[in-house]
């Protein structure tokens, strides 16, 4: 019997790609959306805002939501919100989420929003895309684009082809749903993906990113995590470029490795407490390029194993520095 594959974390992997590289997204799922928008201006996304929507609609089961102020080229309004939710699982109150989150937040600001949903679950006849209510000849309702994920299964060629990252995103999306119950399929889709991304010639960081999210999603039974990382060693000798979060994954083992055998004697525990810190301050230096001095100090300061790799699991997943900085206490506690 084929052995089952591990739950992958869409939601996490979702979220931090799509701020990452949401003008790509735009291009991808909603080329109409993208088309409308100055991309030269600075998108700033709203997390507060977001928020104040979110606890009026209530929040669905596998939901990532961001929120998004964007510039337009033209027209008479110079900014607009896009509001984008993705839906991994089929939800019958998606349609008036959706809804409620709109019109919260035009009531609140006044201004155009354009709302967009990403549906990634495995129905392929669930296609939510208004909502409305009205009577005596009133009429209200909100229309929205939609992606379904699903779709592409018949267009593969066309992803294989994309130069755009969302292509490998949504190959890894749907063979991490068809091999669910099978981790050695999902091993090969795996390698496939990624040998796919690195020879498309992306910019390095782009690669590492979009790794990043395949890794999150496509997870593996360990005995297999360990021939997908030899198949990454070849890979990387091969293209001569270095993946950070098949780094990160090696550094995290590594801390779990060392940590089982905490106790055993002195030296070996004060060295798996070093080698763990340097791994969380070269994880850090990778993916932000730089680490406060006052954050080294911190780092350096903590000797507790256990939280030395609830801060590294906590690096890997962060969008910036600070975000892993306001979060320094808690995955400190959570140790």
């Amino acid at each position: 019997m084929p052995k089952r594959a591990p739950r992958s974390d869409f939601d996490t992997a979702w979220k931090e790609l799509l701020q990452r590289y949401f003008e790509a997204a735009m291009a991808f799922f909603f080329p109409q959306v993208h088309e409308i928008v100055d991309w030269r201006r600075e998108v700033t996304f709203e997390d507060k805002e977001l928020q104040y929507a979110v606890r009026r609609a209530g929040r669905g089961k596998r939901t990532v939501d961001v929120l998004a102020r964007v510039w337009l080229k033209d027209g008479p309004q110079a900014w607009i919100f896009l509001h984008v939710e993705v839906q991994n699982q089929v939800d019958p109150d998606f349609e008036q989420r959706m809804f409620i989150c709109n019109t919260m937040l035009f009531a609140r600001h006044r201004q155009c929003v354009i709302s967009v949903g990403i549906l990634g679950d495995t129905q392929r006849d669930w296609r939510p895309s208004s909502f409305g209510y009205g009577g005596g000849g009133f009429d209200a309702r909100v229309s929205f684009p939609i992606a379904k994920l699903l779709d592409h299964e018949d267009r593969w060629t066309e992803l294989e082809r994309s130069t755009n990252p969302f292509a490998a995103v949504v190959m890894a999306h749907l063979k991490t749903q068809s091999t669910r119950p099978d981790s050695e399929t999902r091993l090969q889709w795996k390698k496939r993906v990624m040998r796919w991304l690195v020879e498309h010639g992306r910019p390095a960081d782009e690669v590492a990113d979009v790794f990043r999210f395949v890794d999150l999603v496509m997870t593996l039974t360990p005995d297999l995590e360990d021939g997908f990382q030899e198949f990454m060693s070849e890979l990387e000798e091969e293209q001569k470029m270095p993946f950070l979060s098949s780094y990160e994954r090696k550094a995290m083992a590594k801390g779990r490795q060392e940590g089982r055998q905490e106790g055993r004697q002195v030296g070996r525990q004060e060295g798996s407490v070093a080698a763990t810190q340097e791994a969380l301050l070269d994880a850090l230096d990778v993916r932000f390029s730089r680490t406060p001095s006052g954050l080294q100090k911190q780092i350096h300061s903590i000797e507790d194993p256990s939280a030395l790799r609830a801060l590294l699991r906590h690096a890997i997943t962060v969008g910036s520095i600070e975000e892993f900085q306001r979060g320094l206490p808690k995955a400190r506690q959570a140790a």
